[in-house]
């Protein structure tokens, strides 16, 4: 079975996903808004890996991120 935080995790990041494509369909953000806060998010953890002793988690879930933006998830994209 997987650890709690990778559980809480994964969660956490489906339920913020379904939320940018809710706030997305219902026209509330557009495209654009959703992508720069994905690329905003992305860039903050890029910039943390750098400091500290959570370099390797900053850098993973940059990635990650930089993985959603490429693959369109979180933005119904025409």
């Amino acid at each position: 079975m997987p650890a709690p935080n990778d559980i809480s995790g994964t969660a956490a990041l489906s339920i913020c996903e379904s939320l940018l494509l809710a706030l997305n369909d219902r026209k509330v953000l557009p495209e654009k808004e959703i992508v720069g806060i994905l690329r905003d998010a992305a860039a903050a953890h890029e910039s943390a890996a750098g400091v500290g002793d959570h370099a390797e988690m900053h850098t993973a879930v940059a990635a990650l991120i930089n993985g959603i933006l490429a693959g369109g998830n979180s933005v119904r994209r025409s």
